[in-house]
């Protein structure tokens, strides 16, 4: 992927505002490349752990946390700072209707 196609992802996931949410497919579309969900997944994936981009804030399309980040408790880091910024999380899902980023 060139590094072009990653900032233009990174840049869009660092629009979203605290205390809201977006979709994998959302930051896609935003960023200029509609049906691409799975490579904003890409890069999240592979984001330096010492990133300031708020990767906590994107979920799947049905408002699904990511369950792969855990802390040394075991903790779902995605839901602690998710939580932090008054984002409730519920069996691992937010509500889209009451927390996504409508740009």
């Amino acid at each position: 992927m060139s590094a072009e196609l990653h900032q233009m992802i990174l840049s869009t996931i660092a629009l979203i505002p605290k205390g809201k949410i977006s979709t994998y497919g959302q930051i896609a579309k935003l960023a200029g490349l509609p049906k691409h969900a799975r490579l904003v997944g890409y890069v999240l994936k592979h984001l330096d752990a010492t990133s300031t981009i708020p990767w906590h804030r994107v979920v799947n399309a049905q408002g699904k946390i990511s369950t792969q980040r855990c802390n040394e408790k075991g903790e779902n880091i995605q839901q602690l700072k998710l939580e932090a910024e008054n984002v409730f999380v519920v069996n691992g899902c937010i509500s889209l209707k009451q927390y996504q980023w409508i740009p």
